[in-house]
């Protein structure tokens, strides 16, 4: 008589999912692929239940001025942000406002920050690199997926960016100089993730806080607060 395989225990599959470092989403994926119920909750960041990590984020976000700070989901859409970096942007895009709510399409359009920043190609092959290992972590992610194409077919974008370079591990500091007429601000940037997540939705979600390179940054950055406050 034949018999059926053996179904792998709900724990062993949390356990695998562990061992490969999966995230949370894909691990819920992979439960409901071994037939299991998803054990991590997705809430949104606007619920009453999301109260205290949103008011910790709010405060992380306050504590960055007078420099830009952001918060960020898998996809790079920006859902926080503090006035530094309204101010910033405001700068460096001449008083108008981005066409983009979403980071990678921010750096990557000729008609968005781009255009201000002098070395572009040092800070968009950095969040390329970034966008291919989401790909290849989470790939039932269509969004991120198509986010990449999209962002491989703005002019200018080197061919070799298509293949996800293994070589080549993202810098945990990015530089990002911006070049306004006679006004250079260079800030290095610094992600925060949080700890020991049990929703999807922290587990997915980072902070990207901007410092100033230089004195003349900081200096130029604390003249737009005066000027904001005029």
């Amino acid at each position: 008589m034949e018999t059926g395989k053996a179904q792998p225990s709900r724990d062993m599959v949390l356990r695998l999912a562990d061992a490969l470092g999966m995230p949370l989403r894909e691990c819920n994926a992979l439960l409901m692929a071994a037939g299991y119920a998803p054990k991590f909750p997705e809430t949104s960041l606007s619920t009453p239940a999301m109260t205290q990590i949103r008011r910790a984020i709010e405060l992380m976000l306050e504590q960055q001025e007078p420099y830009p700070a952001f918060l960020l989901n898998r996809h790079w859409d920006i859902l926080m942000a503090n006035h530094a970096a309204a101010r910033v942007a405001n700068f460096v895009l001449r008083g108008a406002s981005s066409p983009h709510a979403n980071m990678i399409r921010q750096i990557f359009d000729p008609n968005d920050l781009r255009s201000a920043i002098v070395n572009w190609e040092d800070v968009a092959g950095d969040l390329i690199r970034h966008l291919h290992d989401v790909v290849s972590a989470t790939p039932s992610d269509t969004v991120a997926r198509a986010l990449l194409d999209e962002a491989l077919a703005y002019p200018g974008v080197p061919m070799q960016w298509r293949i996800r370079d293994l070589s080549t591990a993202p810098s945990p500091l990015l530089t990002t100089i911006f070049r306004v007429d006679d006004q250079q601000l260079s800030f290095f940037s610094t992600i925060t993730t949080f700890g020991t997540p049990r929703d999807v939705t922290i587990d997915e979600m980072h902070i990207e806080s901007c410092f100033p390179m230089d004195e003349e940054t900081a200096e130029f950055c604390r003249k737009l607060v005066l000027r904001d406050n005029a």
